[in-house]
């Protein structure tokens, strides 16, 4: 026991001192609600892509009509089957007559005409269009109900409470039918979707391509022009979708990353097309501005991370503790570094152990509050001894004697 508590201590201090940058503004003190950045839309909301922690918030919950924000989702749908093995970006898609029929943005797909995956999400993220996302939707769960179906369930697992999805593009939404969103939920599934899959900004950052329409007809190009504007210029922006119908005005979720911190401004319902882009850009600004990003690496291999825990009649009697992610936290405003603590706690442990098996928890707090923590796994498996064990030891510590007195 007193070993272990100098192993915790010694890990504790040697990780305040080697901890780098950390973004963390998960407390409700750090949150802006109004004299940071002036904002006419009728919601809005800044948040901390690395944490999900809000940094800035306007009737956050408020519930509006999100047009084609909805895509968001869509999107994220798309990248989970390619993820799962259900689709490659090779994969060939074939556009319906209901796909083709969509109006608003589109491409002008035609009924029977075949795009790669690939091509359809360039033409989702580009270009907004409503028939790809259609097509897409059928290509992945047999009809559009079938894939809104999944729009929802993916909703509420990352708990978006204040939403419903009716279609799968946005086109035609109307609160009242029941597709609605709010700027939190917005942000969530954008940080799903640029989190977790970040390959969707060699799309969202491309300003202008073309696609080759391969019909009946013959082959034809057509061009492409992103809707974000905020691509063209902004420091470190990485997307995402921009969406405007005469409902739901002007909205627009932008992400950029800078220096590790990543940041999700989201705008519903702006006045204009300009007001949409400037206060995305004013709420970019400020997190830039403001917050700095303390991580604490951990899953690279060190003493530091990789402390020897005791295994009840296990075989072999200690199991290596590991951290499968790193720890990090935004600060809104300055921050000491050495005001970070770590606590680690293990748990007791009895042999069987399976590789895998949660084991203890690293606690990180600043000045007495708690920032969160950090689970610790076994990195092999741990067999229960047996007797047989125990007799091979017994023999061979009786060896080691009798060598020794030998």
């Amino acid at each position: 026991m007193k070993k272990l508590l100098i192993i915790v201590f010694s890990i504790t201090f040697t990780g305040i001192l080697l901890s780098d940058s950390k973004v963390s503004c998960a407390k409700s003190e750090y949150v802006s609600t109004g004299s940071a950045v002036s904002i006419t839309a009728k919601s809005a909301v800044l948040m901390d892509g690395n944490t999900g922690t809000i940094l800035y918030e306007k009737n956050k919950d408020k519930e509006v009509v999100p047009a084609s924000i909805t895509k968001i989702m869509t999107l994220t749908l798309i990248f989970d089957a390619i993820d799962s093995g259900k689709l490659s970006l090779n994969d060939s898609v074939t556009v319906s007559e209901h796909a083709a029929s969509m109006g608003g943005s589109q491409v002008f797909l035609e009924a029977g005409e075949t795009q790669t995956v690939d091509t359809m999400i360039k033409c989702i993220s580009i270009a907004s269009a409503n028939d790809a996302a259609v097509a897409m939707a059928e290509k992945i769960a047999g009809s559009e109900d079938a894939f809104v179906a999944m729009m929802n369930e993916k909703a509420k697992s990352l708990g978006m409470s204040h939403t419903q999805f009716k279609n799968c593009s946005g086109l035609d939404d109307d609160i009242k039918s029941g597709h609605y969103s709010s700027a939190y939920d917005v942000a969530l599934m954008s940080k799903e979707l640029i989190m977790k899959h970040p390959q969707i900004s060699n799309y969202s950052t491309v300003w202008m391509d073309t696609i080759t329409h391969h019909t009946q007809k013959g082959d034809s190009e057509f061009g492409l022009t992103n809707t974000n504007k905020l691509i063209r210029f902004y420091e470190g922006i990485t997307g995402l979708k921009t969406g405007s119908t005469s409902k739901a005005k002007y909205c627009l979720s932008a992400t950029a990353s800078r220096n590790g911190l990543n940041l999700i401004a989201v705008v519903m319902a702006a006045p204009d097309h300009k007001k949409r882009f400037s206060e995305a850009q004013s709420l970019l600004d400020y997190g830039f501005a403001n917050c700095s990003i303390y991580t604490d690496i951990l899953t690279k291999p060190t003493t530091k991370n990789r402390d020897s825990i005791p295994v009840k009649n296990g075989i072999p009697a200690n199991v290596t503790a590991y951290a499968k992610t790193n720890f990090t936290h935004t600060f809104l405003g300055d921050y000491q570094k050495d005001q970070i603590k770590q606590e680690i706690q293990y748990h007791s442990l009895t042999a069987p152990v399976q590789k895998g098996k949660e084991i203890g928890i690293i606690h990180y707090s600043y000045q007495g509050k708690e920032l969160g923590s950090v689970p610790l796994y076994a990195l092999y498996d741990v067999k229960k001894a047996t007797f047989l064990d125990y007799l091979y030891n017994a023999v061979k510590k009786m060896f080691r004697i009798h060598n020794i007195s030998g």
